[in-house]
């Protein structure tokens, strides 16, 4: 068969002309089908630690066990324990332990009237700047009325006298669905706060003032203090 008869049969045959358009289009369509995608994982994200922010703060605003049959409840080191390890279990799939850091704060009055945070702890491997609370460590405002107390900056939370409020703190490095793929969102660090008043009336001085209680047998080396960082 000659080229001549050829040349006319292939510019009439139009066969092809879908699949070569599909072609060109199919990077731009994964491309967007694929952003949509972690666009939406990312904001189911958001809502996850933001429900683990607010489980936290409201579960730690109910702990505590009654003190010799009273009304005045104590907080034990091993009610956190087990408040921090509903964490852990709640948001399994986040590895919120090993991606980022929770921290939860006591914030109460001191003596003069004024707001501190009498005590901390943490759960988590991240540390440093932008890991870490971004509004005061245990004991800033012990004395005096210049700590404002916890939050941004005129609006901040703060504890009513006699009182203390929960307020939790979680910095969360966001994983990516497509690994190293992450020009498509980014790699943010997810940062929430929520706070719940202490539900019922707490003894608020603890074992030598610490806040905290831990009585026989001790948590020991299983306090969550937040100058370790656990998974």
């Amino acid at each position: 068969m000659h080229l001549t008869s050829i040349l006319p049969r292939l510019r009439r045959d139009r066969s092809g002309v879908a699949l070569i358009e599909f072609a060109y289009a199919m990077p731009a369509v994964m491309a967007m089908g694929m952003y949509g995608v972690e666009s939406a994982n990312l904001a189911q994200t958001h809502m996850r630690v933001s429900q683990v922010a607010l489980m936290l703060a409201d579960n730690a605003s109910r702990a505590g066990v009654d003190a010799t049959g009273g009304t005045i409840q104590q907080l034990r080191e091993i009610d956190i324990n087990d408040i921090m390890q509903g964490v852990r279990l709640q948001q399994n799939r986040l590895d919120l332990a090993n991606r980022g850091r929770v921290t939860l704060s006591s914030l109460e009055t001191n003596s003069d009237g004024g707001q501190w945070i009498h005590w901390q702890r943490c759960l988590g491997m991240k540390q440093g700047a932008g890991w870490d609370s971004s509004y005061g460590k245990a004991g800033d405002g012990k004395t005096g009325t210049a700590f404002p107390g916890m939050g941004n900056a005129g609006s901040e939370v703060q504890a009513p006298a006699g009182e203390a409020v929960m307020y939790v703190e979680i910095n969360y490095q966001y994983r990516s669905l497509f690994g190293t793929m992450t020009a498509i969102v980014g790699s943010p660090v997810i940062q929430y706060t929520a706070s719940y008043i202490v539900r019922d009336k707490r003894d608020l001085s603890g074992n030598s003032g610490s806040g905290i209680y831990d009585p026989s047998p001790s948590v020991g080396s299983a306090k969550m203090t937040c100058d370790k960082y656990t998974t």
